[in-house]
């Protein structure tokens, strides 16, 4: 049995999430086999589906300042608007953050909504399900992940990865075990591949050594419920010895060129090269932004990496020609007061947010919304987190008001919420 354990992150309200993901190779574990068997059978009852386009999610954990990266408000008395400065991007009009500059040149190619109401929960849950945290505790909503791996169920690939280990935001819900997304943090690209001194040799005979111990499990399972090593265990084997998977996260198959752009940032490149192989929804994160202290030190320091990383992701995607193909989203679960607080820091805010935009035929080149003149709440155009999940829905041919049998049976939307930014479409 394996264990893949993802990183701690630690928040202001003291809860640290650890976060694992289990595959059993004889135990109660899920196995990669049963899996794929689940979500095989899953397809029967909705059909083989197409493949349809990517999303890559990027999450930043603690709640971004809104009024530091995408909304400053440079006329606003000092003690709200900061310390730093807005840049002209190459739309008229609109302005971003001074450590946004390779953003700022390629605004053409992406949008951001300055008008977005959250929730005071220091959770992915929100902007991952389109529920709060507080909501999803009993009703159990899937995560966008989980919904876009359910609808394209027997896909030969995994359609849903996160590259930041498991959350209370990426679980499947009712959904399903089948639905949860792969995770390879730890040891689990070593996972992936054959393990020293193993040749395909004496991979067909584990193969067969499988066979055997599922044979011996049919005899004693007397209700029938046991499944036996078929098509689907030969694919997860398939997987493991040569998957497309295991490729993409190997990074030393990119020309050190682009390795050297990515470096620090590494994860905007393996999600690059998930999608490119064939997943459809990737994860990440990148730094800690609960800055109750020192919010404008820390944001110094990693806002240039976040401009690297969104910059080199979707130009790439640009010159590869999968610019409509692939949607990248950037926000986390809240904004930050627009009062700069003793500490030099900015505190948890809920009544607006922003979010960065791009691609997947979206329309580009334009800040849809706005806040007040200090950033404290919507001023028009007010969206809520669901709108902007239903608008990627649509995005990627997924109806958002479709619906699934939660545990009871009983038909669910996706979204309640489900109004698209029309903006964007």
């Amino acid at each position: 049995m394996l264990t893949l354990w993802g990183s701690k992150q630690g928040f202001c309200d003291g809860i640290t999430r650890r976060n694992f993901l289990q595959v059993g190779a004889f135990g109660a574990g899920l196995t990669l086999a049963d899996m794929l068997r689940l979500r095989s059978e899953a397809a029967a009852t909705t059909g083989r589906p197409t493949r349809n386009k990517s999303v890559i999610m990027i999450y930043l954990p603690g709640g971004p300042s809104h009024m530091d990266m995408y909304d400053l408000k440079p006329d606003a008395p000092a003690e709200f608007r900061g310390e730093f400065r807005p840049i002209d991007t190459n739309v008229p009009g609109v302005r971003i953050c001074q450590h946004f500059p390779m953003q700022a040149r390629m605004w053409d190619k992406l949008a951001c909504i300055r008008s977005i109401v959250s929730v005071d929960e220091h959770s992915d849950t929100l902007v991952m399900t389109g529920y709060s945290d507080r909501e999803n505790r009993t009703a159990n909503h899937p995560s966008f992940g989980a919904v876009l791996s359910r609808v394209r169920a027997g896909a030969d690939v995994p359609q849903f990865v996160s590259l930041r280990g498991m959350s209370r935001g990426t679980e499947p819900g009712f959904l399903g075990i089948a639905h949860r997304p792969f995770s390879p943090s730890g040891p689990a690209l070593q996972n992936l591949r054959l393990a020293n001194g193993v040749n395909t040799g004496r991979v067909d005979q584990r193969r067969r050594l499988l066979d055997g111990f599922d044979g011996m499990r049919r005899e004693v399972d007397t209700n029938g419920a046991m499944a036996g090593l078929d098509s689907f265990t030969q694919r997860a084997f398939d997987m493991i010895a040569s998957g497309g998977v295991r490729t993409a996260l190997d990074l030393s198959r990119e020309p050190r060129a682009i390795r050297d752009r990515y470096r620090g940032v590494e994860q905007f490149l393996t999600a690059r090269r998930l999608v490119e192989a064939g997943v459809g929804c990737v994860t990440l994160s990148i730094g800690g932004w609960d800055t109750h202290g020192n919010n404008f030190r820390t944001l110094t320091r990693q806002l240039p990496l976040v401009d690297r990383g969104v910059a080199n992701l979707v130009q790439d995607l640009h010159d590869r020609g999968l610019a409509d193909d692939v949607i990248t989203v950037m926000w986390g679960e809240f904004g930050r007061t627009p009062r700069v607080n003793r500490g030099a820091g900015r505190d948890h805010w809920a009544p607006v947010m922003s979010a960065m935009i791009a691609g997947g035929g979206l329309r580009m080149g334009q800040a849809v919304g706005s806040s007040t003149a200090r950033g404290e709440r919507p001023q028009d155009r007010r969206c809520t987190v669901p709108q902007v999940l239903a608008t990627i829905y649509r995005a990627v041919g997924i109806d958002p008001a479709r619906t699934f049998p939660n545990g009871t049976g009983r038909p669910v939307h996706i979204l309640d919420d489900r109004t698209p930014i029309r903006e964007l479409l």
